[in-house]
C-alpha cells in the first residue's frame, strides 16, 4: 500500500473526524501536548544539568535519575499519544511538512544520544555517580541532549504555523446590493437637492 493511501486512511478514521469536527478537542489535545512536552524537557534538563555539574551536585546521579525518570516517561507517553491524535487529523499535510520531519529527526537523535550514553558512560556510573563533576563524555551527552530538546520544542511550535488544517473555500456567497434592500434610499440619494432659502 502506498504511503499516501495509508495517510488518507488515517485521516478517514472516526476518531480523526471527531477531532476535526469538534470545537474543543484539538485545542485540548494541543494544550496537553504542550504541557507534556514541557514536563519531558524540564525533567530531562534537571538530569542534564546534574551531568554538567550545575545542579544537584550533592546528590548521586542515580538518585536524581530514579526520582525523575518515571515522570519523564509518563509525560512522554502523554505527549506521544496527544501528538499522534493531532497528526491523525491532517496526516498527509503533517507527513510532508519539512518542519515536522525535522522535529521527528531530532527526536530520533535525542533517543540515539540517550542510548549511546547508557551503553557507554552509563555503564561506568559507579565510578562517577557521586562526583560533583561527571566525566567529559557525560557532559557532552548532556549538552547534546539539551540542544536537541530545545530544537524539538522550537520546531514543535513552528509546525502550527506551517501546516494548514483546511483549505480556504472560495467565496461563492451572492453579493448583497443595499440598493435592492432599501430602494427608497437609493431614489432619495438621486433626487435633486431642494432650492436654497434666500438669505436676507
Amino acid at each position: 500500500m502506498e504511503i499516501s493511501a495509508v495517510l488518507q486512511s488515517i485521516e478517514n478514521t472516526s476518531i480523526a473526524s471527531s477531532i476535526r469536527d469538534s470545537l474543543y478537542l484539538f485545542p485540548m489535545l494541543e494544550s496537553m501536548h504542550v504541557i507534556g512536552l514541557a514536563i519531558v524537557f524540564g525533567t530531562i534538563a534537571i538530569m542534564d544539568l546534574r551531568l554538567l555539574g550545575l545542579a544537584s551536585v550533592n546528590r548521586p546521579f542515580h538518585k536524581v535519575a530514579a526520582d525523575i525518570l518515571k515522570w519523564t516517561w509518563i509525560a512522554f507517553i502523554i505527549t506521544f499519544l496527544t501528538g499522534g491524535l493531532m497528526f491523525s487529523t491532517n496526516a498527509t499535510a503533517y507527513f510532508h511538512n519539512s518542519v515536522f520531519q525535522a522535529k521527528m529527526a531530532l527526536l530520533l537523535l535525542a533517543g540515539f544520544n540517550m542510548g549511546i550514553f547508557e551503553l557507554t558512560t552509563g555503564r561506568t556510573l559507579g565510578k562517577w555517580d557521586t562526583s560533583p563533576s561527571p566525566p567529559r563524555a557525560a557532559k557532552r551527552a548532556a549538552v547534546v541532549s539539551l540542544t536537541l530538546w530545545i530544537g524539538i520544542i522550537f520546531l514543535g511550535r513552528w509546525i502550527g504555523f506551517t501546516t494548514s488544517h483546511s483549505q480556504p473555500k472560495e467565496d461563492t456567497a451572492p453579493q448583497i446590493n443595499l440598493d435592492d434592500l432599501f430602494p427608497g434610499a437609493a431614489d432619495d440619494s438621486k433626487a435633486p437637492a431642494p432650492p436654497e432659502t434666500p438669505k436676507n
